[in-house]
This record gives C-alpha cells, structure tokens and sequence, in this order.
C-alpha cells in the first residue's frame, strides 16, 4: 500500500521550525514534569511528519496542504 503524501513544501518548512522549537524548549527544560518529555516528543512527531510528506491526521480529516 502507498502513502500518498499530503503534506505541502510551506508545511514541511512550519513542521520543521515548530519541531526543532518544541524539542528545543524540552531540552532545555522549559517544562515542568511530564510536560518535559512530552513537549519534545510532539515535535519529533511534526519533524518526521515533514521529512515523509504523510501526516496521519491530515488523512483522518481528509485535508491536504500539497499540490494536486
């Protein structure tokens, strides 16, 4: 089965400041308990988003930021 990527060049770009941002913030522990962990963890989620051009959730609200 293909992954047909729905996720735009602009998106990625946003995906990937806001994935560096948030594991930067966890990193530096800008966040207290859980949230230091958690933080990080949902900006890896946004850079690997960005680097395979799929996004789960675009798919499960049917929406698409990539050129038809």
């Amino acid at each position: 089965m293909a992954v047909k990527c729905n996720v735009g060049t602009a998106d990625r770009i946003v995906r990937v400041v806001i994935g560096l941002s948030l594991i930067l913030f966890g990193v530096f522990g800008l966040f207290p308990g859980v949230w230091r962990i958690v933080v990080p963890a949902v900006g890896l989620v946004a850079i690997v988003t960005a680097a395979i051009g799929y996004c789960p959730a675009y798919r499960l609200f049917g929406l698409s930021s990539a050129q038809r």
